[in-house]
């Protein structure tokens, strides 16, 4: 990775965990910043959010986006948070990364979860933009996420952003 490359930090958060993260990356590393969000927002009940991400991964849904970016092709860089929800992406990470042509991309994949860490999140990530260049990721427990600045500055340190 070039540090000199543009970066996009681009995630999805719906407990705040995940917006937590990418605010600390984006404090070290600067760059611009875009959140994934749904015209039709996940309920705030624990229950109806997991039903209904159930659903819609086992429908292989793509929930619409309520922005877009125009283009990623200046982007060098792109830092993709997520929670785990389901063993993989939210779907929404799903519409994003489908909206967008990533070849040549370096993604720095980052994601909160329960206990399930990564899961089967990247091989999706890889499917998802298989002429992409995937660097190691980052998990994190969502009850640490608001305390993670040392495991994100050793992250950014192991991936080549910072020294």
């Amino acid at each position: 990775m070039q540090k000199s490359d543009k970066i996009l930090i681009a995630y999805f958060s719906h407990t705040g965990n995940t917006r937590a993260v990418a605010e600390k990356i984006h404090a070290v590393v600067g760059g611009d910043i875009f959140e994934i969000r749904t015209v039709d927002p996940y309920p705030p009940e624990y229950r109806k959010t997991v039903d209904r991400a159930w659903r819609e991964l086992n429908g292989d849904q793509r929930p619409e986006l309520t922005d877009s970016l125009t283009s990623i092709k200046d982007y060098g860089i792109v830092f993709l948070g997520y929670p785990n929800w389901c063993g993989t992406l939210p779907m929404a990470v799903w519409s994003f990364l489908e909206q967008h042509d990533f070849s040549g991309k370096t993604i720095a994949p980052f994601c909160t979860h329960g206990g399930g860490g990564l899961a089967h999140s990247l091989d999706d990530i890889n499917k998802l933009c298989p002429s992409s260049n995937l660097s190691a990721a980052f998990a994190i427990n969502g009850n640490r996420a608001h305390q993670a600045d040392k495991e994100i500055s050793a992250w950014l340190n192991e991936i080549g952003i910072t020294h």
